[in-house]
């Protein structure tokens, strides 16, 4: 199937011309606002998942690990790494979102009209993602050595920073950038290509064109082709986000990045790269539900279209 002529060929109901540099600006915040709050949210969750895949025998189940942090750090201890959170994906969101629309406009519209769409949502998310990980790479290196050392390598974003820095320099803020990519491209191909299609083939179901339902039909689509998205998008990035864990907690200075996840493999072997799964099928599954939810609404707030269905 042709890629077909996305939003763009129905028009918008606000001040905002699609396709325009302030339309993809506006796509860019509503990444911002769909991504950094939710990640943050699931602080609880991330950090027992990562202390886990770094070492599985720390605690005995999820509900061990929040009573036994909450009950020596009360609340700020089961929030523990927030701020690089909310800073790092916030800046993911822009990008992913942001360059993803950018994309899949130019690759779908302008360079290959008669690709298949499947193909047009792979190549311009995978682009998307390959962008947003370099802003992101940072502060998830600083998050998730916080996360995952105890006592903890910092107490805050400013100096968890300040250390790597200072010690590593700034490339030691990007050691974790390759499998970083291994784990989040494969990742957002997996969320948008699932979610437009699984978005359409709802629409196909319901046997209406997706025009005749109102906004909160159509954003209800949103978080249902969100949350199937998220179950694959969570199998298919999880050994990545082990290995990126171990690389950040585990990584010798001056040991390569090839010499150190072949010596990590053989330490924890292929099930180990499993750790952790269940936890975060469920993080990733609501979260990417509530991802396009959230910038679905925050489009059409804008008087703009939802994504998918066309």
């Amino acid at each position: 199937m042709a890629a077909t002529k996305t939003e763009g060929r129905a028009p918008s109901k606000a001040n905002i011309e699609l396709f325009s540099p302030t339309y993809f600006g506006a796509c860019a915040l509503g990444g911002i606002v769909s991504c950094g709050p939710t990640h943050t949210s699931v602080t609880p969750l991330d950090l027992v998942k990562c202390r886990r895949q770094v070492d599985p025998n720390i605690y005995t189940s999820n509900l061990s690990a929040w009573r036994s942090i909450f009950a020596k750090e009360g609340i700020p201890g089961v929030f523990f790494g927030w701020a690089p959170t909310l800073v790092g994906y916030s800046f993911q969101g822009a990008g992913k979102y942001g360059f993803y629309e950018v994309f899949k406009y130019y690759y779908g519209e302008k360079l290959f009209p008669n690709a298949n769409k499947t193909i047009v949502y792979l190549g311009a998310s995978a682009s998307a993602e390959f962008l947003a990980d370099i802003a992101l790479c940072p502060f998830e290196a600083v998050k998730v050595r916080m996360q995952t050392t105890l006592p903890p390598y910092a107490s805050s974003l400013r100096e968890g920073w300040t250390k790597v820095t200072a010690k590593e320099g700034m490339g030691g803020l990007y050691k974790g950038l390759y499998p970083l990519w291994g784990r989040q491209i494969p990742y957002t191909m997996v969320k948008f290509a699932t979610f437009e299609t699984t978005v359409d083939q709802i629409y196909k179901t319901l046997g209406k064109p997706k025009e005749s339902y109102n906004a909160l039909q159509q954003t209800g689509v949103s978080f249902l082709g969100g949350y199937i998205a998220g179950i694959g998008c969570a199998v298919i990035s999880h050994p990545a986000d082990v290995m990126v864990s171990k690389l950040n907690a585990d990584r010798q200075p001056g040991e390569s990045g090839g010499k150190a996840m072949s010596r990590i493999y053989g330490n924890i072997g292929f099930r180990g790269l499993w750790n952790g799964l269940p936890v975060r099928i469920a993080m990733i599954g609501t979260l990417t539900a509530f991802q396009w939810l959230i910038y679905d609404s925050f489009k059409v707030s804008l008087g703009l279209p939802t994504t998918g269905g066309h």
